[in-house]
């Protein structure tokens, strides 16, 4: 088994005693799809229109703060000093992480989905597979923010003050409120460097009409760019502890 496979193995392990941690993963943004789907009971319309960009967002939250945490952690226990001085290399030890958490990336979007789809009943254009596969991805995108992230926090409380400096200028550019077309040209381009409104842009595409997929795949494809570049900048300085 490769050092990335073995790291894969001993995360999924820890978290399967966690069952608070698999809980925030899988249930949270289905939950929280549920309640905007309440709060909008007598306004379905509002619910199509916004329903579908939520249903990716809401797990890059939870998997931001999970990932984050979970490294900091090792970091702060000696656990990652410990395993850097063997032959383990920092991108094998995230690209580990990356492992492990695309599995759980696939059950938390399969979940959403199937809630929003099915009991919510959200309807999108465009295939199902490719909308869970585009929350995958987006919850990927915040695993690779978080374990960025991480790398520059001490403590768990930095953790979190990074959560609005890193998501909430994204989720208020990404074209979730206001039209990024409607946008400033400085604001639009600003958006143009952010991965979210790709994200939101291709849910879009998906929402439209079907002959929307190709286009889709395209913003699936920098979604997934920038969350690979994240995590190799998060090896890149990621430090063996916490001082």
């Amino acid at each position: 088994m490769t050092d990335a496979g073995a790291t894969a193995v001993r995360v999924l392990r820890q978290l399967r005693h966690d069952p608070r941690t698999i809980a925030l993963l899988l249930f949270v943004p289905a939950i929280l799809m549920t309640l905007f789907r309440l709060a909008f009971d007598r306004e379905h319309a509002a619910f199509e229109a916004a329903g579908p960009s939520l249903m990716v967002l809401f797990p890059l939250t939870t998997m931001f703060l999970t990932s984050s945490i979970a490294l900091l952690r090792e970091r702060t226990t000696g656990t990652l000093e410990r395993l850097m001085t063997t032959p383990l290399r920092r991108l094998s030890l995230l690209a580990g992480y990356g492992g492990a958490f695309t599995l759980l990336a696939l059950l938390q979007s399969g979940v959403v989905c199937a809630v929003s789809l099915g009991g919510l009943g959200l309807t999108l254009a465009g295939p199902t597979a490719l909308v869970v596969v585009l929350a995958a991805a987006v919850a990927l995108l915040g695993l690779g923010l978080g374990l960025l992230a991480s790398a520059f926090a001490r403590t768990e409380f930095q953790v979190v003050q990074f959560m609005p400096a890193v998501i909430l200028p994204q989720l208020l550019l990404c074209g979730l409120l206001v039209p990024r077309a409607r946008m400033s040209g400085a604001l639009y381009a600003i958006s143009d460097a952010l991965p979210m409104s790709y994200a939101v842009d291709g849910i879009h595409h998906l929402a439209a009409a079907p002959g929307g997929s190709g286009a889709a795949v395209g913003d699936l494809a920098i979604v997934l760019a920038f969350a690979v570049g994240a995590i190799v900048l998060g090896a890149l300085t990621l430090r063996r502890r916490t001082d």
